[in-house]
C-alpha cells in the first residue's frame, strides 16, 4: 500500500549572524546551511498494517508524512501510496488518504463540529445516505453524539481530537497518516482514542502510519515500527524484536530491604554476583540483568536478607529506543 524508495528532503535555511551588523552583512552576503529532514528513507507497508513511525523531535517524521500526503515535494527519491504518486496531487489520490496532525485543526473553530462535517461531505461529494451511515458509525464508536452541536472551541482537547478523527474518516480513506493524535490528552482520552483506532483498523483494514512520543500508543497498537533519527532510518521491524534488541532480553529487578533486617544484611555497597547494583537514597536497590539470570538473582537477594518488596519488570521501551538513537549516532 505504501512504497517509499530513497526518499530525501533537504531544506536550505539562512544562517543569520547575531546583532545589527550581522543583519547588515546578511544583506550583502548570505550564508546558508542544508538540513536533511529525510535522508534516503526506504520502507514498504502492506494493506491493513498498523505501523509505528518513531524518532526524536526533529528526526523527520512529520516531513515524511507530509511528503506522503503531497504537501511538500521530496528533493530526491520516490513514494507511491495505493499506486498513486503523491507529488502529482491527483484528486483521486486525495480521496483515498487522510492526514491528522495532532497540533493542527481542520475543523472550523467557531462552528459546531457537525457544520464542518457537512462541509466535508460537500467537498468529497459524498452521497447523503453514505455520509449519514459513516457519521453515525463514527459518532457511536467515539461516543460524542451529545457534542456534535457544541462549538469546537468549547470542546475539551480529547473531544476535539475525536471530532478531528471523525472528520478525517468521513470519506472512508484506505490510508491514514496520524501525527501525534494523542498529544496533550489525559489518560482516559488517550485510552479511548487508542481503542477506537485499533477497532477501526480491524474493521476497515485501513493502512495506518502512526507517529507518537507516547510509547503506550505504540505498544498497544503497532506490531511493527520504523525508527528514524536525523532523517535516516535506523530500524524497521517487529516491535517485540526491537524491545529485545542489543542481545538477550533484559529485565529490571527492584527490591526494598525489610526494615526489620539485621544490621549488615544489605549494606549500602551490596552488589550482586550477576549484575551491577545501584542503591537510591530511599533505600531501593536496582539491578539490570539478562532474562536467564532473573531466577538466580532473585534467589541471591532472598538468601541475603528479608525484603519488604521486590518487583521484576521489562526495561521500558523508551529506554530501548533511546539506546538505539545513541547507537545510531
Amino acid at each position: 500500500m505504501i512504497e517509499v524508495e530513497h526518499l530525501t528532503r533537504v531544506f536550505r535555511t539562512y544562517r543569520k549572524k547575531p546583532g545589527f551588523w550581522g543583519g547588515v552583512r546578511g544583506l550583502i552576503r548570505r550564508e546558508f546551511e542544508e538540513i536533511r529532514a529525510a535522508d534516503d528513507i526506504s520502507f514498504r507497508i502492506g494493506e491493513g498494517e498498523f505501523v509505528g513511525f518513531l524518532g526524536p523531535n526533529g528526526a523527520g517524521k512529520t516531513t515524511t508524512l507530509k511528503m506522503l500526503s503531497g504537501l511538500i515535494y521530496p528533493t530526491s527519491g520516490s513514494a507511491r501510496v495505493a499506486g498513486y504518486d503523491p507529488t502529482r496531487r491527483e484528486n483521486a489520490y486525495r480521496r483515498i488518504f487522510a492526514l491528522v496532525l495532532g497540533q493542527k485543526n481542520q475543523l472550523w473553530w467557531d462552528l459546531p463540529a457537525i457544520e464542518s462535517f457537512h462541509l466535508l461531505r460537500a467537498i468529497y461529494a459524498l452521497p447523503q445516505d453514505e455520509f449519514k451511515t459513516t457519521l453515525d458509525e463514527l459518532v457511536a464508536l467515539l461516543d460524542v453524539g451529545k457534542k456534535l452541536n457544541v462549538m469546537v472551541r468549547e470542546l475539551s482537547l480529547g473531544e476535539r481530537m475525536k471530532m478531528e478523527l471523525i472528520a478525517a474518516l468521513l470519506h472512508r480513506p484506505r490510508v491514514l497518516f496520524l501525527d501525534e493524535p494523542t498529544i496533550g490528552l489525559d489518560v482516559v482520552s488517550q485510552k479511548a482514542v487508542r481503542h477506537f483506532l485499533r477497532d477501526y483498523n480491524r474493521r476497515r483494514r485501513v493502512t495506518i502510519l502512526l507517529t507518537s512520543h507516547y510509547m503506550a500508543d505504540i505498544k498497544e497498537l503497532c506490531e511493527r515500527v520504523v525508527v528514524i533519527d536525523h532523517g535516516r532510518k535506523i530500524y524497521d521491524g517487529a516491535l517485540d524484536r526491537l524491545e529485545s534488541s542489543g542481545g538477550a532480553r533484559r529485565k529490571t529487578i527492584t527490591f526494598v530491604p525489610a526494615t526489620t533486617a539485621g544490621a549488615g544484611s544489605f549494606p549500602d555497597a551490596w552488589q550482586s554476583r550477576y549484575a551491577a547494583t545501584t542503591r537510591t537514597e530511599d533505600g531501593k536497590f536496582t539491578l539490570r540483568v539478562p532474562a536467564e539470570h532473573v531466577v538466580a538473582v532473585s534467589q541471591e537477594i532472598l538468601s541475603t536478607g528479608p525484603v519488604a518488596d521486590i518487583t521484576i519488570e521489562e526495561i521500558p521501551l523508551e529506554e530501548v529506543i533511546a539506546e538505539l538513537f545513541k547507537a545510531g549516532k
